[in-house]
């Protein structure tokens, strides 16, 4: 595994990602039932932010200004709770803002095939009972805890799409997920960098019958095909004007992630509809 989530952790990609997973979870607190959250790849959990790692373009853009993003205050005190100071200098990865969200009648179930991040990603769950940390590969994880015994809850599909296999891998995921566990909600994050493998992954999900939402988050322009220009997120399931609140805040965070010299662009689709 190459992709370094220590050097990416807290990036433009990120700050979306959990931004919206957040407002996913909170959703989920709406309900008195319980429900399970399952997380294809995990990671270490959380991260050590350290000078010229992306999050300077991401999170440290938006910290010391963040009293005037109101929208983002969960997501904010989320990462607050581990950065007691005004010093921005760890990042919690998906699992943590999961744990966070957990009361004692929820579970988590954490996949991670990395040894060395499933090792860190046992000690940061250290005291949470709700918290299956499991070490074993996205896909076979997936086919063996979905469908879990709650009827409610969220899949998160997170790969660093370094493998020519894995977008393929993730509609087979979807594939077994909405055919055994179709009442929960679905987040399938992937990058953004030229439009013509986006339409085609596009294409591979429609065909699979999975009725998705795509939700784009680009701050670059689309002219160079070896740079993440932006993500998107796929969702299946969407909470009560979950899309309808993207629609009205992402715009403005792009603009002020994207910078003086990016490309800002906001768009969600009914992939369904195309």
């Amino acid at each position: 595994m190459n992709y370094r989530h220590s050097y990416h952790a807290g990036n433009t990609a990120d700050v979306f990602k959990h931004y919206v997973l957040t407002l996913v979870l909170e959703a989920l607190h709406r309900k008195e039932a319980p429900f399970c959250l399952v997380d294809s790849h995990a990671g270490a959990g959380i991260y050590s932010l350290r000078r010229g790692g992306e999050h300077e373009h991401g999170i440290g853009r938006l910290w010391p200004e963040r009293e005037r993003w109101p929208a983002l205050a969960s997501y904010f005190e989320i990462v607050a709770r581990f950065n007691p100071g005004e010093k921005l200098k760890q990042y919690p990865g998906s699992p943590m803002f999961m744990r966070e969200f957990l009361r004692p009648v929820d579970r988590a179930v954490l996949l991670e095939l990395h040894p060395q991040e499933c090792s860190f990603l046992h000690e940061a769950m250290r005291g949470a009972p709700q918290v299956g940390v499991h070490h074993v590969s996205a896909w076979n994880g997936i086919r063996a805890f979905v469908p879990p015994k709650e009827n409610r809850g969220l899949l998160l599909i997170d790969p660093p799409y370094e493998q020519m296999n894995e977008p393929a891998a993730v509609v087979a995921a979807l594939r077994h997920g909405m055919h055994h566990w179709r009442n929960g909600i679905y987040l399938v994050w992937y990058p953004i960098k030229s439009r013509r493998t986006v339409d085609s992954f596009y294409r591979a999900v429609t065909a699979a019958g999975a009725p998705a939402h795509a939700v784009e988050f680009i701050t670059l322009p689309l002219d160079m095909e070896l740079r993440l220009n932006g993500s998107g997120l796929l969702v299946i399931n969407p909470p009560w004007h979950l899309l309808d609140t993207l629609g009205a805040t992402l715009p403005p965070l792009a603009a002020r992630l994207a910078g003086e010299d990016g490309s800002p662009q906001v768009r969600i689709l009914d992939l369904a509809a195309r």
